[in-house]
């Protein structure tokens, strides 16, 4: 009997001023703990996914809802033998906040799902419906109302509002500098001993904290900076070995290894759907 086949579409829809969107079948793929700049929400629609989310793993079986929040360190695997497939889309924080505001709902700090699977099956039902026309409507009117309605829908039946942190600690403002360094200059080759003189606290204290802040140590949180920089090298037409070298991968190769197990196609793939 042959093996399931991996098959996977990563592209930009119009939606909310340009929204990502997944839909792929796996047998082997395993996801490495990753971030995204947006909320990740997908539909398990065969086999079943287990993964990491708030250092506790879940189960997300088939028709169930997965919920992660922007910048959650999460990972994925198949959870059956014959793996498992999902669409999953990831709005961000803004574009979340704009249905917010929309809608008329208040907004006084970032929306969060705590859980991390919901059995929704309305709501799963809808996200079936906007992703079957994202794959295949030209109608725009149509997709952007079923996207904006599933989104509401979800925001009002599962999501919470978080409080923006208004004085944050000295440690986590430290922390915030050596991120935002990371973040600005991806592609920098800095050192740990240049992170502490940024940050003002010692090598150790430095991994320590900057885990417990953001839950990657500082060398993987930059992997998860380069892929967005290598996304967007790859949307502005760049070739994937100029990519590779801008957003500071040793070659094309490592640039491919850290994509994929991020994002769940190669950098190649995601170049083609965004021809």
């Amino acid at each position: 009997m042959s093996k399931p086949r991996e098959q996977a579409e990563y592209k930009t829809v119009d939606e909310l001023g340009g929204l990502e969107y997944l839909r792929a079948q796996y047998h082997r793929q395993t996801f490495s703990r990753h971030t995204h700049e947006g909320y990740c929400f997908g539909v398990i629609t065969t086999g079943a996914q287990r993964f990491l989310r708030n250092g506790a793993r879940h189960l997300a079986p088939q028709n169930s809802i997965i919920l992660v929040n922007h910048d959650e360190v999460h990972d994925g695997h198949s959870a059956t033998e014959n793996g498992w497939a999902y669409q999953a889309i990831y709005p961000l924080s803004e574009q979340l906040a704009q249905v917010q505001r929309e809608a008329g709902l208040p907004v006084k700090g970032s929306i969060y799902f705590p859980s991390p699977v919901v059995e929704d099956p309305e709501l799963a039902g809808l996200f079936r419906l906007a992703f079957n026309h994202l794959d295949t409507s030209d109608n725009r009117l149509l997709r952007e109302t079923l996207v904006y309605n599933t989104l509401l829908k979800l925001i009002q039946r599962h999501a919470s509002i978080r409080p923006e942190l208004q004085n944050p600690s000295a440690a986590r403002a430290r922390m915030e500098l050596v991120r935002q360094f990371l973040d600005d200059q991806p592609e920098a080759d800095i050192s740990l001993e240049d992170l502490s003189r940024l940050s003002g606290v010692s090598v150790f204290h430095l991994i320590r904290q900057f885990q417990d802040c953001f839950g990657l140590p500082p060398h993987a949180y930059q992997i998860q900076a380069r892929i967005r920089l290598a996304k967007r090298l790859i949307r502005a037409g760049e070739s994937l070995a100029g990519t590779a070298v801008q957003a500071g991968f040793h070659d094309q190769s490592h640039l491919s290894r850290h994509f994929k197990k991020a994002l769940g196609v190669t950098p190649g793939q995601f170049a083609r759907f965004h021809q």
